[in-house]
Order: structure tokens, then C-alpha cells, then sequence
């Protein structure tokens, strides 16, 4: 048993912030940030809470899906934190969206929502559920210190979800992981809770292990990179996809990108950008989609999948 992607979402916070904002508080350039990241702009909650964008896109990707609230046996929350220590995001996204069932958040990173797929699939085939809803959201930007222009460019806030339920659209799966908490981190809430990153070491890992998980699933999958319609690469940076994309001789059309308007939405990236994909009318019955991530932790992982809608 398999799972299909029967519903996509996303909701983005009102308030945009340029990079000529950014340079008005911090020493950088719009072209400074835009040559060494792809980034143009970036959603910042200012108005929304976390719970509400998460609820907004669950709502969406139920809609699309004619699922209602009710018929959800499981809610999993891809984020860094959600609103509160306690209550979990995921249950405070069940009492907004009137659920009833279990609910829980999922602590990877930015590689979160392909961790919260393979947790989807387990239950689905365990037949422990019938309807999943996964979400990946963010609240970066509280943990951003909008002093050090190495990182404050970076990251942006949003959420993203999909409806899952049982079917035969997921080929192959995998996640790994590398404890390694000195080359990206948030310190404990007690100290200044902001990201550090090593940025030199940050794209070392990401260009050298997700060429390597890609290249891995790929054969595992029986396929060859022309087999697959679209690359969908976690939105870090543009230099990472280009070094990705160049790599796999793999046209730009076939490695879309949002991160020149959203920023690093960390667990959110990949389901905002299936939506979009899903909302222009950009797939179709049958493509072949890969999906790769990378985050803190340090974490990485490949899902492929055939789009069944």
C-alpha cells in the first residue's frame, strides 16, 4: 500500500519585507542579498499567528480534497515550534479546524515535511488511518537576530498542507540523518534563541548530500533524471539549486523555485510550492515528482512520487 497527495494548500503572512527594508536596518544591498541568495522578498508574520496560517492552508488542501474536519484520522505538524511550548501546533490546528483525532508535531527541520510523509505512510499502511492531513509551518522569523545580515536575509514565515490517503502514488521514500548541532542551531529559549548557521558548511552538505541522496533514490527508484517531470528541491538558496540543478543537467524548468519571494520557509518550503504548482495547473495526471530537503539536525530526504490528482 501506497499514498496519493489528494489535496495541496498554503497561506503566506500579509506583511512582505523586502530587501531594501532589510538594508534600512542592517549593513546590505538588494544586490548583496539577491547574488548569494535568489531572494528578493520574504512573508514575516506580523499580524497572523502560526496556528491561524496553518489552519488557513489545512482548510484549503481540505476543500480541494472534499474532505471535511470530521473525517481526519490523523494531524501531523511539520515545524520548528509552533504558538506555545505546549499545546503541540498540530493540536492547536485540531481545535481550530474542529477535528477530532490524534495530533502531533514532528521536529525536523527544514526536511520535516518529508519526515511527516513517511510518519503519513506508516499509518496509512499500517491501516491506522484513512485521511491524514500534513502540515509544515513556520514561525522563523522570531528566530531571526535582524543584526547578523548573514542570516536575518534568509528566512521567511508560511505554511503549506496536503490531504493524504491511501493509494499508489508514492514510489520511494527515504530519510537520513547526521548529528551535527555546531553547523546550524537554535540555542535553548533561555539563551538568545537565534539561528546560527554556518553558512560555508550549510551549503557543503547541501549540494554534496542531496546530490548524493537524489542520485541514490534515483536508482533505487529505477529511474534516470529525464524520468522525472519535476524537481522539487527545498528553497534554501538559489546557489545551492544551481549547483543541484547543473549537476543533474537538469533543465530550470524542471527544478522550479519560489525562494526569490518566499525566503527559507524551512518544513513549509515544499508544501507551499506543491500547491503553487498544484494551484497554476502545472501538473498533471501521471508526472513524476522529486522531492529533497535538507535542514538543521543535520537532516535530508527524498520522496518520489507519481501525481495521482
Amino acid at each position: 500500500m501506497s499514498i496519493d497527495i489528494v489535496g495541496t494548500g498554503s497561506a503566506l503572512p500579509r506583511t512582505s519585507v523586502g530587501n531594501e527594508d532589510l538594508a534600512k536596518i542592517v549593513d546590505t544591498s538588494n544586490e548583496w542579498i539577491y547574488s548569494r541568495t535568489g531572494i528578493l522578498e520574504r512573508r514575516l508574520i506580523r499580524e497572523e499567528t502560526l496556528t491561524e496560517l496553518a489552519a488557513a492552508a489545512a482548510r484549503d488542501a481540505l476543500a480541494e480534497a472534499k474532505i471535511a474536519s470530521a473525517d481526519i484520522d490523523l494531524i501531523l505538524c511539520a515545524t520548528l515550534e509552533g504558538d506555545y511550548i505546549v499545546p503541540s501546533l498540530a493540536c492547536t490546528v485540531q481545535a481550530a479546524l474542529g477535528a477530532r483525532c490524534p495530533a502531533m508535531d514532528i521536529g525536523a527541520a527544514c526536511t520535516g515535511f518529508l519526515y511527516g510523509l513517511d510518519v503519513a505512510a506508516a499509518y496509512l499502511a499500517a491501516g491506522k488511518a484513512q485521511t491524514v492531513l500534513l502540515i509544515g509551518a513556520e514561525y522563523l522569523s522570531r528566530f531571526i537576530d535582524f543584526e547578523d545580515r548573514s542570516t536575518c536575509v534568509l528566512f521567511g514565515d508560511g505554511a503549506g498542507a496536503v490531504v493524504l490517503t491511501a493509494g499508489t502514488g508514492l514510489r520511494h521514500l527515504e530519510l537520513w540523518a547526521e548529528g551535527k548541532a555546531e553547523t546550524l542551531f537554535i540555542p535553548a529559549s533561555h539563551q538568545k534563541p537565534y539561528i546560527h548557521m554556518n553558512g560555508q558548511e550549510v551549503f557543503k552538505f547541501a549540494v554534496t548530500t542531496v546530490l548524493a541522496n537524489i542520485r541514490q533514490a534515483l536508482q533505487k527508484a529505477g529511474l534516470a533524471p529525464e524520468d522525472v517531470a519535476f524537481f522539487l528541491l527545498h528553497q534554501a538558496n538559489g546557489r545551492i539549486i544551481d549547483e543541484v540543478q547543473n549537476r543533474l543537467h537538469v533543465p530550470p524548468e524542471r527544478m522550479p523555485r519560489n525562494l526569490d519571494r518566499n525566503g527559507n520557509v524551512s518544513a513549509a518550503c515544499l508544501p507551499i510550492l506543491l500547491d503553487e504548482m498544484n494551484r497554476s495547473q502545472s501538473l498533471k495526471t501521471g508526472d513524476t515528482l522529486l522531492l529533497a530537503a535538507f535542514g538543521g539536525g543535520l537532516t535530508s530526504g527524498v520522496a518520489i512520487l507519481d501525481w495521482k490528482k
